[in-house]
């Protein structure tokens, strides 16, 4: 069997990891990878938006499935082509993937489905956007409709901070086309968590529970990431709670977008805030979260290939998802600085000793190896580097070692 895996993240190493230890212990591909997927795949000189380049290589060596593992391929129609050309994939149409890349679509999904969410209102004039902010109240926060490599959602303080960030998205356009347009939400306030579910079409497995952390500096302080770190389960997902999200959240959005004439097969990952009033969904994204997947996959009990499969071929069930009762805990280690200007190409050592723990494996983000010979002697260096500790019965649980070196 053989699977390609597009994207070069923690994310792309961890499913990497995992299909690479399925029983069939099939040959994996990852486009482009990093020094961390060479261990346990061939990695492809394709970059994850090279969409001709993908498809030319699926042509060649005909994958049995292709899992994507980035937003930008997905939102390009990277599955669309991949279908046309008769091979199956897991990751959502172009048209379904708008449930991230359109925070309009998502919103409007939303709302006419019954889904619990924040307040929002859209714009495309900054004054307007402003006058609302003003009248909606404090605090309030500002999104950017499209994908903006994750910095496109601002929480505004201050009429001052809102009116900024309006211009800066509307005017200036700091996130480019992905500022077209602008929603302005209320203020949720509770405990985020992050629930994935594998999607057949009409079926929903829904995944483990996990949560992420995003500010840089210890004690919930200091400016937001990308994901400094998750842990699965989270505790603030109790059991009454699961039916809730299961019936409000997934079962009425996959209804509302069945109404629209579109078919989710995929991965759906709702960022939701749990308050006084219930789960609300913050923001949709249409493929495997990072990094909540390097804290939930490790406890996942058996085989992923299958489930991914049975996505793509509309056969998903209930008992192809087993889950092990430990928890798993994923830190990330970055270079100072990170998430503004950062120094890249240090060398990072001690991760086959870090590897070789108990109940621990290493994932790399973008690292790469050069000037070193021999899969045990490379060293790869990084600019950003995440590294962490998980455990899980019996196997490396998903410790994300995520180094990011000079892309």
């Amino acid at each position: 069997m053989r699977i390609l895996v597009v994207g070069g993240g923690g994310r792309e190493h961890a499913l990497a990891w995992k299909l690479a230890n399925d029983s069939v212990k099939p040959q994996v591909f990852c486009a482009p990878g990093n020094a961390g997927t060479a261990e346990v795949a061939t990695n492809l000189p394709i970059e994850a938006e090279n969409l001709d380049g993908l498809i030319a290589w699926a042509r060649q060596n005909k994958p049995d499935l292709t899992v994507v593992g980035p937003e930008a391929p997905l939102c390009a129609g990277l599955s669309d082509r991949l279908a046309i050309e008769g091979f199956k994939v897991f990751g959502p149409s172009k048209a379904a993937a708008q449930m991230e890349g359109s925070k309009v679509f998502s919103k409007d999904v939303m709302e006419a489905g019954g889904v619990p969410t924040a307040k929002a209102a859209r714009f495309t004039d900054a004054k307007a956007a402003k006058a609302y902010a003003r009248s909606a109240g404090l605090p309030v926060v500002i999104k950017a409709e499209g994908l903006a490599a994750g910095k496109g959602v601002i929480i505004c303080a201050t009429q001052a901070e809102a009116d900024r960030a309006i211009d800066d998205t509307l005017v200036k356009k700091v996130f480019g086309e992905a500022g077209n347009r602008v929603l302005v939400e209320e203020f949720l306030e509770g405990e985020e968590a992050s629930i994935l579910a594998l999607i057949d079409g009409k079926h929903i497995v829904v995944l483990a529970s996990a949560q992420d952390h995003k500010r840089v500096n210890d004690n919930d302080e200091g400016p937001n990431t990308g994901g400094m770190g998750a842990y699965s389960p989270a505790p603030v997902v109790t059991d009454s709670l699961w039916p809730v999200i299961r019936e409000q959240v997934f079962d009425r959005t996959l209804a509302e977008l069945r109404k629209r004439g579109i078919t989710y097969q995929g991965v759906l990952y709702a960022g939701l805030m749990i308050g006084k009033s219930g789960p609300k969904v913050l923001e949709f994204n249409c493929r495997f979260g990072d990094p909540e997947t390097q804290a939930i996959l490790p406890r996942l009990d058996g085989d992923l290939a299958p489930a991914l499969l049975a996505c793509a071929d509309g056969t998903l069930r209930d008992e192809m998802i087993r889950w092990r009762p430990e928890p798993c805990i994923c830190v990330v280690m970055a270079a100072g600085g990170y998430p503004g200007s950062y120094e890249k190409g240090k060398v990072i050592e001690g991760l086959k000793e870090a590897g070789a723990m108990k109940d621990v494996a290493v994932f790399h983000a973008g690292t790469k190896t050069q000037g070193w010979q021999g899969r045990d002697e490379r060293r790869p260096r990084a600019g950003r580097h995440r590294a962490g500790q998980g455990r899980e019965g019996g196997g490396p649980a998903g410790v994300q070692g995520r180094r990011q070196d000079q892309v």
